[in-house]
């Protein structure tokens, strides 16, 4: 059975990238090749030499929203997740302790009171009026960035095609795209809202014992109809390839794969070695965190050894990691 630790590998820390590069389509691109076991040394900008005519790219149009607020004597600080009404957000509150059920906290002149405590500590927050996020918010950049976000952050950690409000995190394999290089090739989109969940560490010792967390998507008619026809279907991003796969029906002699209609709710697919993917057939994705399932899923994808060997030829060559870094393509 498979463990945690055996999606280890070792990152020198001035590899992360804690910002983002001049131009979005300068990154590096490592392709491996799952049938031999290649694995080439590119750049993002060649991406399109690697699609076939009749493939679909699908890509995540989820907008980060800036869900990180500070009550206005700073001693309490919160994480938007989830709106629950127009009143009402889910929060993650810190420190938590000194937010009880009937507390309040000031934001930006707007009061809110704590009505529940969740049973993982989050709290439900209902305000006097509607919380201005945009006007009092902060994007909550991944911890290991190691800074707090900044004005150019506003638009590069935002996908250029990010339409649906409700992230938290960004769907970081889109983040390469130019509109211009979208315009030359057939793509699709869905929405998937990426929670916090996704920067959790996996703490069981047997990934069969791991709880993964839940998160919100949306997938039309058109989107599944144009999915079913395609020759190859190119997921950019774990967030889109969790989605697809969720919904994937396995009917191969008639050549279905999603039923053509309106999807919306959501997935706490866990993917990850062995698993046979029914829908995914190219993978475009970003590097991750050891030990994560963003890492095993694409493990399960390309095969464990083949994925930690790119990994390790990736720090070798000296790549930039995680959500502002480098890019993996896996045919």
């Amino acid at each position: 059975m498979l463990r945690t630790r055996d999606f280890e590998y070792h990152l020198p820390d001035e590899l992360i990238a804690a910002r983002p590069l001049a131009k979005r389509a300068d990154s590096r691109m490592l392709v491996v090749h799952r049938g031999s076991g290649q694995i080439e040394h590119r750049m993002f900008c060649e991406f399109t030499e690697f699609l076939k005519s009749d493939d679909l790219l699908v890509l995540n149009n989820t907008k980060v929203i800036p869900a990180r607020v500070f009550s206005e004597d700073g001693s309490i600080e919160l994480l938007c997740l989830d709106r629950i009404s127009p009143l009402e957000w889910r929060c993650l509150v810190r420190p938590g302790k000194r937010m009880k059920p009937g507390r309040t906290v000031r934001v930006g002149g707007t009061a809110g009171t704590v009505t529940q405590v969740f049973e993982n500590g989050d709290r439900l927050i209902r305000w006097e009026r509607e919380l201005d996020l945009h006007a009092h918010g902060h994007l909550a950049l991944p911890h290991y960035m190691g800074r707090d976000d900044e004005a150019a952050d506003r638009e590069r950690y935002q996908t250029v095609f990010a339409r649906e409000e409700g992230a938290i995190a960004a769907p970081t394999a889109g983040l390469h795209f130019t509109l211009e290089m979208l315009e030359e090739v057939a793509h699709a989109f869905l929405t998937l809202h990426v929670g916090v969940g996704t920067f959790r560490p996996v703490k069981a010792e047997l990934l069969s014992a791991h709880l993964m967390h839940s998160e919100k998507f949306a997938l039309s008619a058109e989107t599944a109809r144009r999915v079913n026809a395609a020759g190859r279907v190119v997921a950019v991003g774990t967030t889109v390839t969790r989605v697809l796969e969720f919904l994937g029906l396995m009917d191969v002699a008639g050549g279905r794969r999603l039923d053509e209609m309106d999807h919306a709710g959501e997935t706490d697919i866990f993917i990850h070695p062995p698993y046979d993917f029914r829908v995914v057939d190219v993978l475009l994705t970003n590097f991750h965190l050891p030990q994560s399932t963003l890492l095993m899923l694409v493990s399960a994808f390309a095969g464990r050894e083949l994925v930690l060997e790119a990994y390790r030829q990736a720090v070798a060559e000296r790549y930039r990691f995680y959500s502002y870094g480098d890019c993996m393509l896996l045919v």
